[in-house]
């Protein structure tokens, strides 16, 4: 049983920047790999970042690369998603979400392979 909790959401202009927290509890969190995902009213849920267990290896959703980033504090147990150059694309809720499976982060990217989930964050960005 993992506990993950979302911070940092809010509503920004296009073009700003926020950057997201996830708290996961447990003395564990080293040996998941993390990451993000997000859903938009209506559509699906979406990979959008993952991070391998030890921070070595990221991987990001075409629509995001360049512009988020996901990083990793392993004695904090928190992992992070700094996001710039917002678009009113980008408005969803996002989770955060360990898996426990696939350390690397791959599965995440590959087949949204996710065993624990956050509750959610908004990230509003108007135009």
């Amino acid at each position: 049983q993992v506990q993950l909790v979302e911070s940092g959401g809010g509503l920004v202009q296009a073009g700003g920047s926020l950057r997201l927290s996830c708290a996961a509890s447990g003395r564990t969190f080293s040996s998941y790999a993390m990451g993000w995902f997000r859903q938009a009213p209506g559509k699906e849920r979406e990979f959008v970042a993952a991070i391998s267990w030890s921070g070595g290896r990221t991987y990001y959703e075409d629509s995001v690369k360049g512009r988020f980033t996901i990083s990793r504090d392993n004695a904090k147990n928190t992992v992070y998603l700094q996001m710039n150059s917002l678009k009113p694309d980008d408005t969803a809720v996002y989770y955060c979400a360990a898996d426990r499976t696939d350390r690397t982060g791959w599965g995440m990217k590959r087949i949204g392979g996710v065993d624990y989930w956050g509750q959610g964050t908004q990230v509003t960005v108007s135009s």
